[in-house]
């Protein structure tokens, strides 16, 4: 991973200085832009081959972001300047049970912070890249109207501090993401989050709101290996990842993470897809979508099975819970779920309503103790 770490940084470091915007600038330029063969073919030469897994880092922090863990509505009605400050930070943290890996995040969680805004106001972004960084690290909102979405004045070396101000136009709930060459290993490496943009009319009430995002996991090793699992450039590039996960790690939102709600309530969900490459099929196992925001859309469409969410993409969900019980969220495409971490848990109490659904047979299912 160190050597990742070097020639990643090494690249940004020289793109930087060249450009002074980064690949942004170079974009206007019209030079060619650097790809994961320019940059990363010397990694995949010293780690591909042996896929070599080294001891698990016994100081690996717990990295999930907690889905309650998000702002509360806006109750204001009128526009404000809003200051928002984030930390770029390179830490190694527990991939699995017994599984270790180098993440790159915003504020040590991934995904980031779920940022909150309103329509009008004038947000003003700090971001500090920590000094134990070995990368340019930078921020490029999908909210923004300018140059990169912010990346291309915002590309910050270790140590220091750079700040840009935008206004929020248009409502929604949008992806945010490191934007420093080579930009898809940033984002898989872990740096991602949401920004929502609540309208001047503000969102409708509900009961439970929570905070999920899909990405997938470059590893050089498959779930169920133990030990600090180092990046494949080889398998991002085939767009083959061996874990897709939600929330940063394998299984991440079970147990001491799974949501809870009781009978009755009324969800909402903020669920983005960070990429860098998958399309999502987000589904909840037991439940249908009475309205979903398409792409983060203000429009709303009904009564949903499945919703598509696009690399670099988001939406919200909002169903109210009848039974109890627990619903997993999965993408629907199905071996991610089960084979490569895409689960995730909305456990519901309360009392059951026969009418709704009833099992007077108490037949199990395959797979779940029956014969």
């Amino acid at each position: 991973m160190s050597k990742l770490n070097g020639l990643i940084a090494g690249a940004a470091a020289l793109a930087v200085t060249l450009s002074g915007y980064g690949i942004y600038a170079a974009q206007e330029a019209k030079t060619r832009l650097p790809t994961l063969n320019d940059q990363l073919s010397a990694v995949d030469k010293a780690v591909h081959p042996s896929h070599e897994v080294a001891p698990a880092k016994a100081d690996a922090i717990d990295i999930r972001h907690n889905p309650t863990d998000l702002p509360a509505p806006i109750a204001r009605s009128d526009n404000q300047k809003v200051v928002l400050n984030l930390e770029t930070e390179e830490v190694d943290g527990r991939l699995a049970d017994g599984t270790t890996y180098t993440y790159w995040t915003f504020n040590k969680t991934v995904p980031g912070p779920l940022l909150r805004v309103k329509e009008g106001d004038t947000v003003e972004i700090h971001l500090t890249n920590a000094k134990s960084s070995q990368n340019v690290h930078s921020i490029d909102l999908h909210a923004v109207n300018g140059p990169g979405g912010g990346a291309a004045v915002m590309q910050v070396k270790p140590g220091e501090t750079q700040t840009f101000t935008f206004k929020a136009l248009n409502p929604g709930v949008y992806v945010y993401h490191c934007a420093s060459p080579h930009i898809p290993s940033h984002i898989a490496q872990g740096m991602f989050g949401l920004i929502v943009v609540e309208p001047k009319a503000g969102l409708g009430p509900v009961d439970k709101e929570f905070y999920v995002m899909q990405s997938e996991i470059y590893a050089n090793a498959t779930p169920g290996t133990k030990g600090h699992l180092g990046f494949d450039g080889t398998s991002m590039l085939s767009e083959t990842p061996n874990f897709v996960v939600f929330n940063g790690a394998f299984q991440a939102l079970t147990g001491d993470h799974a949501m809870h709600a009781k009978v009755g309530d009324k969800i909402r969900i903020f669920v983005g897809n960070a990429g860098p490459n998958l399309v999502s099929s987000f589904h909840i196992i037991g439940e249908i979508f009475d309205k979903v925001h398409p792409e983060g859309a203000t429009e709303t469409i009904s009564n949903v099975q499945t919703t598509v969410i696009p690399s670099g993409g988001a939406a919200w969900v909002e169903f109210q819970v009848n039974e109890p019980g627990r619903y997993q969220l999965v993408d629907h495409s199905i071996a991610r779920a089960i084979d490569k971490g895409a689960v995730a848990f909305i456990d519901v109490d309360g009392q059951p309503d026969p009418a709704i659904f009833s099992n007077p047979g108490a037949y199990p299912m395959p797979g779940m103790g029956g014969h």
